[in-house]
């Protein structure tokens, strides 16, 4: 058994006895969808080379089409949950025929414009609740689990979590992959080689924005709601954060900016009153409101010292060492 297979167990170990060690379920498990969400735009981004700036459509559209099946049309949970992630395939498929043909900023700022577009839309809508957002929407049950009862979701939620990251891991180490990573690599040798190199980057883009749903429809049920927060560029420019602080074309390195920048979000206000008592100093205690200054530290300070991302550097210092 390989080191990288024990790594894995021992870290799906973790996740599991969190809860009984303490862990708040709740926080866990927002950290496990946005890792998902990370995991899922990496694999457009650090193995096809894409950078979309609309990837929070897929998030927010999955949210509300989970929410608005299950709340309003009395849907199982397991049929929500499938209907978002479909929803947001869809919307991917849309998008990447749009999109796709262009390269570098051009991609990006199409991606940014229709996701935008989307935006407006929910805003608008009258099933999306506007700025209030959809909610109340019923967890129910999967396969007889009470999903009112945080615990028995907190599981749902890492099944999710683990078939999605082995989706991406299979994905990424298939003959499909190997051809995103020359894709990414030298796209005009791989067009010479004669692949259709467009049809490649839409599947990868249909499959990126499925799983980015997946992440979308499980947090509307962890939170029973789902906000126009889901669906802003601000949610697509944090993806983007958390893939470049963690390590861009890495496996792991979505989940840990995920979690470097969901504790961030969810700790620092806590770190600033902790310090503001053990130094007297009052400014401290507003630390928790300057949240996003605290973050573009990081970020900056990463970009500088970390070229590669947190998990990048560490793995060229592995690999140069030994």
């Amino acid at each position: 058994m390989n080191r990288q297979l024990i790594g894995y167990l021992a870290a799906i170990i973790l996740l599991a006895a969190l809860p009984a060690l303490g862990g708040y379920p709740i926080f866990i498990m927002k950290v496990m969808c946005y890792a998902l969400f990370a995991c899922a735009f990496n694999l457009l981004l650090g193995y096809t080379g894409l950078l979309s700036f609309g990837h929070a459509a897929f998030l927010g559209l999955a949210a509300y089409a989970c929410g608005q099946s299950l709340a309003v049309w009395g849907w199982p949970t397991a049929g929500g949950l499938l209907f978002g992630t479909a929803a947001a395939g869809v919307l991917g498929l849309i998008f990447g025929i749009l999109s796709i043909r262009r390269s570098g900023i051009y991609f990006a700022m199409i991606t940014l414009a229709l996701a935008q577009m989307l935006f407006f839309y929910f805003l608008q809508a009258p099933f999306t609740g506007g700025e209030d957002g959809l909610q109340g929407i019923p967890r129910g049950s999967i396969l007889g689990l009470d999903l009112s009862e945080d615990i028995n979701l907190y599981y749902v939620v890492l099944l999710i979590f683990i078939l999605g990251y082995a989706l991406i891991w299979r994905t990424v180490h298939s003959p499909f992959g190997q051809v995103l990573k020359a894709i990414r690599e030298n796209e005009p040798r791989m067009i010479s080689l004669g692949y259709d190199v467009d049809r490649f980057k839409l599947l990868a883009f249909v499959l990126s924005a499925t799983l980015a749903g997946l992440a979308g429809a499980t947090k509307s049920l962890v939170f029973v709601s789902a906000t126009l927060s889901d669906a802003t560029w601000h949610m697509s420019g944090t993806v983007v954060l958390m893939t470049l602080i963690g390590g861009m074309g890495t496996l792991t390195g979505p989940v840990l900016g995920a979690i470097i920048v969901v504790a961030l979000e969810n700790k620092v206000g806590e770190f600033g009153r902790f310090l503001m008592h053990q130094t007297g100093i009052e400014w401290f205690r507003v630390l928790g409101e300057s949240v996003t200054i605290v973050i573009g530290l990081i970020f900056i300070i990463c970009v500088l010292a970390f070229r590669r991302g947190i998990v990048g550097e560490w793995l060229a210092w592995r690999q140069k060492a030994g």
